[in-house]
Order: structure tokens, then C-alpha cells, then sequence
């Protein structure tokens, strides 16, 4: 989970998620959305795939991300679950 807590943690990176969600892109697609250097652009990409938050496929040349939503899922219940959001009042731990 902590994986997921480092990539969250740019804002480029949150932004490329934002992206994914409307549907899968093409790196390249991706790359036209921001000023930034193509091999910074490919750290964004690395730690997101590492973080299991994207999966990318590959036909020919062309590298297409898409949105893990199980990875968010599971984190998004880790944190919950971490700050005990959803536990009745007065039930103890």
C-alpha cells in the first residue's frame, strides 16, 4: 500500500490517473497533455505500474495505460479500514 500512497503523492501522476479513468490512453495521448520531458513522463509511468494503480499493454510500438480500479479499491479499503471509518459509535476496538 505504500506504493500507492508515494504514487498518489504528485501531482502529475494523480492527474495522468484522472485521465485513465475517462478511458485507456496511449502513452503518447498522455504525453500531449503535459510540458514535461518524455523520460520524466516515464518515471510518472513507472511508479504508477509499480504501484499496481495502472496496467499497460503493448501492440507494436504503441504502450496503452489503463486504470487498475481493483488496486484503488483495495487501498481505498486499507485506508478506511486504517482510520476505522465506518465503525458505529462507541463499539471498541
Amino acid at each position: 500500500m505504500a506504493d500507492v500512497y508515494k504514487a498518489l503523492a504528485h501531482p502529475v501522476r494523480r492527474d495522468i490517473l484522472k485521465l485513465l479513468r475517462e478511458r485507456p490512453r496511449s502513452a503518447g495521448e498522455i504525453a500531449g497533455e503535459f510540458d514535461l520531458a518524455k523520460p520524466t513522463l516515464s518515471g510518472h509511468f513507472a511508479v504508477l505500474k509499480e504501484a499496481g494503480l495502472v496496467t499497460v499493454s503493448r501492440k507494436g510500438t504503441t504502450l496503452t495505460y489503463r486504470l487498475n480500479v481493483s488496486v484503488i479499491e483495495e487501498t481505498l479499503a486499507g485506508f478506511l479500514d486504517t482510520l476505522k471509518v465506518g465503525a458505529q459509535e462507541g463499539e471498541k476496538e
